[in-house]
């Protein structure tokens, strides 16, 4: 077995077996970290033992209800408080949420309510090489 800290390389330099190679052009779900999986499904329990499992697939859900709640849930952190108080970590509940808000959005069972498309990635991007320029990256 390869120790975690050796050289990283690619299936198919390791192997020219095909299966390895086609591996290599699936998504590698391995990359999300386990710790995000972990407490996003602690707070999916949460969620799942108040208005029931998988229910945004039974009736349709807002999406901008799931990104203010993830908003709230970062800045609740950013505020100093890790854990919510239904003892999932806030992080936990804004990767829950946003996990929930994508399958519906796959599924066909979002309602797409944002307001009228705006300028804040254009700002972002501006005032991000504004930034970069003046530290001379």
């Amino acid at each position: 077995m390869t120790p975690p800290d050796a050289e990283r390389r690619t299936m198919s330099e390791k192997s020219d077996n095909p299966k390895n190679i086609l591996a290599e052009t699936k998504v590698n779900l391995a990359l999300l970290p386990a710790a995000g999986i972990i407490h996003g499904a602690h707070a999916c329990m949460d969620g799942a033992s108040r208005y029931g499992p998988y229910n945004w697939r039974e009736k349709k859900i807002a999406l901008m209800a799931y990104a203010s709640a993830a908003q709230r849930h970062i800045q609740s952190w950013i505020d100093g408080e890790d854990i919510d108080p239904s003892g999932a970590h806030h992080f936990g509940h804004a990767i829950a949420g946003l996990a929930i808000a994508l399958d519906a959005m796959e599924c066909n069972t979002a309602i797409d309510d944002r307001p009228k498309r705006g300028c804040a990635a254009d700002v972002l991007r501006r005032i991000s090489g504004q930034l970069k320029d003046k530290a001379g990256v």
